[in-house]
């Protein structure tokens, strides 16, 4: 982690940690890196992290606010390209009371969409319907990451 303040251990600073094994890692970038939701709402749901432990946009830089945007736009090239979506949800959830799951690490959530799509079971049924297990996901979208310019994680 470098800078911030948590004292505690925080998933995406262990993820986005250069020397860790993350299979759910799908790029590196100087300041934020893409990661797979370990529980997706829809086959290919990723977040772009920045590395910095920094819970609002107000705390980052300008470089880092930079790098998350190209990451996300790049994510739509590679989420388009894989998976021929009717649309993307690009979103985040600033704080617990807005529904952050972890609340004090800023993420971007990047999730696939299809006219028809059961993204409402979650909500109403407790249940995920995907197809594709993770580790289909990161082999599919990894090396479209290196491919649209991003470097091998």
């Amino acid at each position: 982690m470098t800078g911030g303040t948590s004292t505690t251990s925080c998933i995406f600073c262990d993820a986005g940690d250069a020397g860790a094994d993350t299979p759910l890692v799908l790029h590196r970038g100087t300041l934020a890196f893409v990661i797979l939701n370990l529980f997706p709402y829809n086959n290919g749901h990723l977040m772009i992290v920045p590395r910095r432990h920094i819970a609002t946009l107000a705390e980052a830089t300008v470089d880092e606010l930079q790098e998350l945007i190209t990451l996300t736009r790049r994510a739509e090239i590679v989420l388009t390209e894989a998976y021929a979506p009717h649309g993307l949800n690009v979103g985040m959830n600033l704080g617990k009371a807005a529904g952050a799951g972890v609340a004090d690490h800023l993420h971007i959530h990047v999730v696939p969409r299809w006219s028809g799509d059961t993204n409402f079971m979650t909500v109403v049924g407790t249940v995920r319907v995907l197809p594709e297990t993770l580790d289909a996901t990161t082999e599919k979208l990894r090396p479209l990451f290196v491919k649209h310019g991003a470097r091998p994680t």
